[in-house]
C-alpha cells in the first residue's frame, strides 16, 4: 500500500508540473503573437525636426527661388528710333533743360509755349524743346517723346543764345531738379537719348551742356547730374540697372525767345 502511495503521488506531481509548463509556454506563445500582430497595428510617432541655433547655417533658398522686385522702366529698342525722316539739321549741341513743374506733357508745354512771344512780338510757334522725357505726371516715367521740331529738324527754342537755338538738341525733363533728382526712368532714358545723339551726330562728351551754361538760368537744378549724362554712351542694350497733384505748368523752364 505504501508503494502505491508514493506511485500516486509522483503521478500527480508530474501532472501538476506538467500543467505549470504547459500554462508557461502557452503565456509565451501569446505573448509573442500580439507583440507581432497588435504591435505592428501602433502608431507612427514622428520626432519633431531638429532646431539649430548659433552658428549653424539655416537653409538658403536658391537664386531662381527669389524673385526680384518689378520696377517699371521703359522700353527702347536698340539703334535710333528717334531718327528723323528729313535730312538732319547740323548739330554741335545738346541743351539739357527741366520743366521746374511736378508734371507737363508735349501738349500741354505746347499750348504753354505757343502763348510766349519772341523779341520781335511774334508769337512762339508752339514747344520750343526737340524732346521731352516724362516723370509718370502727364506722360509715362521715363517716356521719351520727339517734339515737331525734332520731326521737322527745326531750331529750337529753349536756349536763349542764337547758336544754341540754331544747332543745339533742346532735351527737357519733367520735374524740379532743384528740389530732387530725377526718377531712375529718367535717367536711364536720358542716358540712352544723349548715347544715341552723340554717336550719330559725331558730338563729344564737352559738347552736352545744361541750360545755364548758355543763360542765367538754374536748369537744369543742382540735383541734376549734368557731368554724368554728359559721358552717356550708346551701348547695344538698355539695362535697367540704370536705372521709378495735377500738372501746374506756371514756370516753364526757358524763357528764351525765338
Amino acid at each position: 500500500m505504501r508503494l502505491r502511495s508514493e506511485i500516486d503521488f509522483l503521478a500527480l506531481l508530474f501532472m501538476e508540473d506538467g500543467v505549470r509548463k504547459l500554462g508557461t509556454w502557452m503565456l509565451c506563445f501569446i505573448a509573442i503573437f500580439w507583440i507581432s500582430v497588435g504591435g505592428c497595428q501602433r502608431p507612427v510617432v514622428h520626432s519633431p525636426e531638429v532646431q539649430r541655433y548659433g552658428s549653424q547655417r539655416f537653409t538658403v533658398p536658391e537664386p531662381a527661388e527669389i524673385s526680384p522686385p518689378i520696377v517699371a522702366m521703359p522700353q527702347i529698342p536698340f539703334g535710333n528710333p528717334w531718327k528723323p525722316s528729313v535730312a538732319a539739321r547740323d548739330w554741335k549741341h545738346i541743351v539739357i533743360h527741366h520743366t521746374a513743374s511736378e508734371g507737363g506733357s508735349v501738349a500741354t508745354i505746347h499750348a504753354e509755349h505757343l502763348n510766349r512771344k519772341d523779341k520781335n512780338g511774334n508769337n512762339w510757334k508752339g514747344i520750343g524743346y526737340h524732346f521731352l522725357i516724362g516723370n509718370g505726371t502727364g506722360m509715362g516715367d521715363g517716356e521719351i517723346e520727339p517734339t515737331f521740331r525734332w520731326k521737322k529738324q527745326m531750331q529750337g527754342a529753349h536756349a536763349g543764345n542764337d547758336e544754341y537755338n540754331q544747332h543745339g538738341i533742346g532735351i527737357c525733363l519733367v520735374g524740379n531738379f532743384q528740389d530732387h533728382r530725377p526718377s531712375a526712368a529718367q535717367l536711364a532714358s536720358i542716358k540712352r537719348l544723349v548715347g544715341v545723339l552723340k554717336r550719330e551726330y559725331g558730338l563729344k562728351s564737352s559738347q552736352v551742356v545744361g541750360h545755364k551754361d548758355v543763360k542765367a538760368t538754374a536748369c537744369p537744378g543742382k540735383m541734376f547730374p549734368l557731368t554724368e549724362i554728359a559721358l552717356s554712351e550708346d551701348v547695344p542694350f538698355f539695362s535697367s540697372r540704370d536705372a521709378q497733384s495735377s500738372p501746374s505748368l506756371l514756370s516753364i523752364a526757358g524763357g528764351a525767345s525765338e
